[in-house]
């Protein structure tokens, strides 16, 4: 008879016990005092602090980026035929915009449409977390990266007076990244534009601000409009190994790459500028000669794996438009 009493008084004492308040995190009043300073009610962060919820799924899902993966397991999925299709109507779809946007901005086409298809699957998958939930438990609960998820936070109230985003509704990825084309706070700050002149940046529900912007921030980056991206290449040797530690920033004539043991498939400019990666499959190593455009792209993501894959998503979605073409 005793055991049904034990047992309620260990539900009793053992129900779930209420999280403490990010408004209440050791961090939180120098949190509060730099945007009293930016001209916001202290009454007002902590209120938005106080409503923010910490989630284990947040920070279980930035311990796992598809980053991580080698190349091999990581093209496939963003480099797959219905990405490709999908890009070839979304470009079809928003054509006149993507015209208006390279003749004004320098971009070409393929390569934003193909950002937005890894990003976000155009559009479809924008992200399901709070805005303010993510960066709220990143910026107090992820201490690798806490201060940069706290200063995105900073930028997220700014964003939210500036623009009129209500902090509640806000969704966006994991970590913060907002819109179609997944902008972090400081990104959608200083490099979202009104192309639809409307008088807002709406990177949700606006295609010409979404693809504008996208656009903008490749140009502000330093895109060069035709310039290629990376063409396969072969290497003989060990010298090679130097120019992958330099990374994708071009470092080397391409005059030069024969000193290193490095040839390819396509002839380059001399002149021009190059930097080596080496990308993983499953039968070994695959080089590739990268150009500026390439490290422009890894400037919206650092991983040379995305660069790689939205190179690669862009040429086919071209490639495909024009056999739809070919067919009429």
């Amino acid at each position: 008879m005793r055991q049904p009493f034990i047992l309620a008084l260990l539900a009793l004492f053992s129900g779930p016990v209420a999280a403490t308040s990010y408004a209440d995190h050791p961090l939180a009043d120098d949190f509060v005092q730099e945007l009293v300073e930016a001209g916001f009610e202290a009454d007002e962060v902590r209120g938005w602090l106080r409503s923010a919820e910490r989630k284990q799924s947040i920070l279980d899902a930035i311990s796992r980026p598809a980053e991580a993966k080698p190349w091999f397991q990581y093209r496939p999925i963003f480099v797959n035929r219905e990405r490709i299709e999908l890009g070839a109507v979304y470009w079809d779809e928003h054509a006149a915009i993507l015209e208006r946007v390279e003749q004004e901005l320098g971009v070409d086409p393929r390569v934003i449409v193909a950002i937005v298809g890894v990003e976000t699957r155009y559009g479809r998958h924008a992200g399901r977390y709070r805005v303010l939930d993510a960066l709220a438990t990143l910026g107090f609960d992820y201490p690798p990266r806490a201060d940069f998820f706290r200063r995105e936070l900073h930028q997220f109230f700014l964003l939210s007076r500036e623009e009129g985003i209500d902090m509640a509704d806000a969704l966006g990825s994991y970590a913060g990244a907002m819109g179609h084309g997944q902008f972090i706070p400081s990104s959608y700050r200083h490099y979202a534009v009104d192309f639809d002149q409307d008088g807002q940046r709406n990177l949700w529900h606006s295609p010409e601000d979404i693809l504008g912007s996208v656009a903008n921030y490749l140009h502000e980056h330093g895109w060069e409009h035709g310039a290629p991206v990376a063409v396969r290449a072969s290497v003989e040797g060990e010298a090679h190994q130097a120019l992958l530690e330099a990374g994708v920033k071009p470092s080397i004539a391409a005059a030069k790459l024969g000193e290193y043991g490095v040839r390819t498939e396509t002839a380059i400019d001399p002149d021009t500028r190059v930097g080596l990666i080496a990308l993983e499959t499953a039968d070994g190593q695959e080089y590739w000669v990268v150009f500026n455009n390439f490290h422009v792209i890894t400037r919206y993501n650092r991983s040379p794996l995305y660069a790689m894959a939205v190179h690669q998503l862009s040429r086919a979605i071209a490639e495909r438009r024009e056999q739809g073409r070919v067919q009429e």
